[in-house]
């Protein structure tokens, strides 16, 4: 299916695809997203912040991102590593406002923009994740195709607290990165993948779910050289 030939996903039809996700979005809510979505597209004329055509934000990023939704207990601490403008931190945080959100990423002009629009639930980090050194902070830690499996994993390790979560936003095509990453020395152990569909497009996303059953060791995360070097894979 080419972008021609996709049918725009408008608020009214972002409601129908929500229903499945347990989302029941308010007036309040949809008038938020519709003004992110003004504002995404008016910063994107000079800042590049987004490839995505703009009658096709309501499905590739606003329905997209709330794919995850049903996989956050409520009240959930959760940080998004690497959201660029806003997904799926973004989305959560204003169609889910018992979470608390945290965005973390290293782009000086994605946090310039998050910043003009703030949420009471939505908080924004500066930095690199392998710099950070938060540990044991936050009940859900996930990010939409931040970085190959592997190196996704060990970057979500440590903030993630023990008994809490890992969850990346992937594809079928990860299958076999899944099989290989080795999360059990990052303190993570594979639970299950949740399958979800992207409405419209039919494309199928992958949830694979690692519950942290252990503290992360603190060598971890190593530095990013180390990291792009030599990803951490079962022997």
């Amino acid at each position: 299916m080419t972008g021609d030939d996709i049918a725009p996903v408008d608020p009214v039809s972002f409601l129908a695809a929500c229903s499945p996700l347990a989302l029941a979005p308010t007036q309040q809510q949809i008038e938020s997203l519709e003004a992110f979505e003004e504002a995404l597209y008016f910063a994107n004329q000079v800042m590049n912040l987004t490839r995505v055509a703009r009658e096709e934000c309501w499905l590739r990023h606003f329905v997209d991102s709330l794919l995850i939704a049903p996989l956050l207990p409520e009240r959930a601490r959760v940080l998004d590593i690497g959201p660029g403008p806003g997904f799926p931190c973004w989305p959560l945080a204003c169609c889910r406002p018992d979470l608390r959100v945290t965005a973390l990423d290293s782009s000086g002009k994605a946090m310039r923009f998050l910043a003009t629009q703030p949420l009471l639930n939505f908080e924004l980090i500066q930095g690199r994740a392998e710099e950070r050194g938060v540990r044991e902070a936050y009940d859900v830690v996930t990010g939409r195709a931040l970085a190959p499996l592997a190196i996704q994993l060990e970057l979500s390790a440590a903030p993630c607290k023990v008994g809490g979560a890992v969850i990346p936003m992937r594809t079928p095509a990860d299958e076999p990165s899944v099989q290989a990453a080795d999360a059990k020395a990052l303190g993570l152990e594979l639970e299950t993948i949740h399958k979800a569909t992207l409405p419209v497009l039919g494309a199928e996303r992958w949830f694979p779910i690692y519950r942290k059953i252990s503290a992360t060791p603190e060598r971890y995360p190593r530095t990013w050289a180390e990291i792009r070097r030599a990803p951490l894979v079962k022997p």
